[in-house]
């Protein structure tokens, strides 16, 4: 099988092709050739204008909804998501049926994952496979006090650890989780929220939210496990990445943190940058998520801290849902949209003047660094994890060709600028519709 790709700009820091348009030949799954110009006949060719290739995208907290809930999501239609939108490694959350807190659930995904014929377009099928990468709980059954076996977890494949969408609040279960993790140079990942702070809150606790007599959930909530947990981290030694910030004192912190020498990082959702809590005066339940969306004033800070190289990860926060879990009152609907699709439009479009390079590391290079994945270049003898991408590309959403199971998304009919052409993993190539 050899693939053939185009006059493609090379956008891979660590390659000695780093910036060059570039012919890419590759063969059975490694990279055979780079050059100017190849002429070797292949079996697939990608020859895109003004197509740019990096290594494989990761998205770090997404939710397939698989096992337990196969109605929202499977493995197969997230991994279908994943690849239309990019992403060649998506970390798993843990809140699954049952909560992947044991090694044999880390296993039986890993097992699954070994090659998903997933269905790309309507009538097709496509033996794509992306690369799934269980996040193991940090507490049994998500309950917040036991640790779970994470050494095993870790052994059998578990790439960080998390109990998704209910961060640990005890300090003591944390500290012990950091100790834990630290002796295998594990990470931990948090949505920094004190759920005691407000515990019924809807959206943003401010003008809106009395507005629309919504219960609001103020910022101090995602604050004061921001700054707990930086200093749960100095203490351990230990490594904590935040995702879903929202709060301009939380950057601050995570700043200061970062300069002191605490080992932390953190991720930005695409939608926080996109939307403001006054995206939900028309009550939209696809704008229901969680941590909420805040002010524009905060949303400008929170674009200046991605820019500045605060904000060290692209995270989807992929969570869909089926029909009957949005279409109903706002205060009973659930939190959370898909998210895989639209992630690299949405940031390309808010930031036409970020470099590729940037793009590249947070939507990849950063994530492969801190979670200690295999290293991954452009590079002749190098396995061929590739993610293809076009910054002026216009399009728009249409949620009748989503690739996932679930269409709670609020970017439908949305005008976008930068799409995702596709990806190649494990020698196969799925170009996006």
């Amino acid at each position: 099988m050899k693939l053939l790709i185009k006059q493609a700009c090379i956008i891979d820091p660590l390659s000695s092709h780093h910036g060059k348009i570039q012919d890419i030949l590759i063969e059975n799954g490694i990279i055979r050739e780079i050059a100017k110009d190849i002429s070797e006949k292949a079996d697939e060719f990608v020859d895109r204008k003004g197509a740019q290739v990096s290594p494989g995208w990761v998205d770090i907290f997404s939710n397939f909804a698989d096992p337990g809930f196969e109605f929202k999501e499977t493995l197969e239609t997230g991994a279908a998501a994943a690849a239309a939108g990019g992403f060649t490694d998506v970390f798993l959350i843990p809140n699954t049926l049952p909560v992947t807190d044991n090694k044999s659930q880390v296993e039986s995904l890993i097992h699954r994952n070994g090659g998903l014929p997933v269905t790309i377009n309507p009538g097709r099928v496509s033996g794509i496979s992306v690369n799934i990468h269980p996040i193991g709980a940090i507490t049994k059954n998500l309950d917040g006090r036991h640790l779970a076996e994470m050494y095993d977890m870790k052994n059998s494949g578990a790439v960080a650890f998390s109990d998704g969408l209910h961060p640990v609040q005890s300090s003591g279960v944390l500290v012990k989780a950091l100790q834990y993790v630290k002796a295998f140079n594990g990470v931990i990942i948090q949505i920094p929220d004190d759920s005691s702070i407000s515990p019924n809150g809807l959206i943003h606790e401010g003008i809106i939210s009395t507005k629309l007599g919504l219960p609001g959930k103020p910022m101090m909530s995602e604050e004061l496990i921001i700054a707990r947990d930086i200093k749960l981290a100095r203490y351990t030694h230990s490594r904590i990445h935040f995702t879903g910030v929202t709060s301009p004192k939380s950057i601050d912190y995570i700043r200061r943190g970062k300069d002191s020498g605490v080992d932390i990082s953190c991720s930005v959702t695409p939608y926080h940058l996109f939307f403001s809590d006054e995206s939900l005066l028309d009550y939209d339940t696809n704008l229901k998520v969680y941590p909420p969306l805040r002010p524009k004033a905060v949303v400008s800070q929170l674009k200046q801290a991605l820019v500045d190289g605060t904000v060290d990860c692209i995270a989807s926060h992929h969570l869909p849902h089926e029909y009957d879990s949005k279409i109903l009152e706002f205060e009973n609907a659930k939190f959370g949209m898909t998210g895989l699709e639209t992630s690299y439009a949405v940031v390309q479009t808010l930031f036409p003047d970020l470099s590729a390079e940037k793009i590249y590391a947070l939507f990849g290079g950063n994530a492969r660094r801190i979670f200690n994945l295999d290293p991954c270049t452009i590079e002749k003898g190098s396995s061929a994890n590739l993610t293809l991408f076009s910054p002026e590309t216009r399009w728009t959403f249409d949620l009748t060709k989503t690739a996932s199971k679930s269409k709670n998304s609020p970017f439908y009919d949305k005008p976008f600028t930068g799409k995702a052409l596709g990806i190649i993993t494990k020698g196969k190539l799925h170009l996006s519709h």
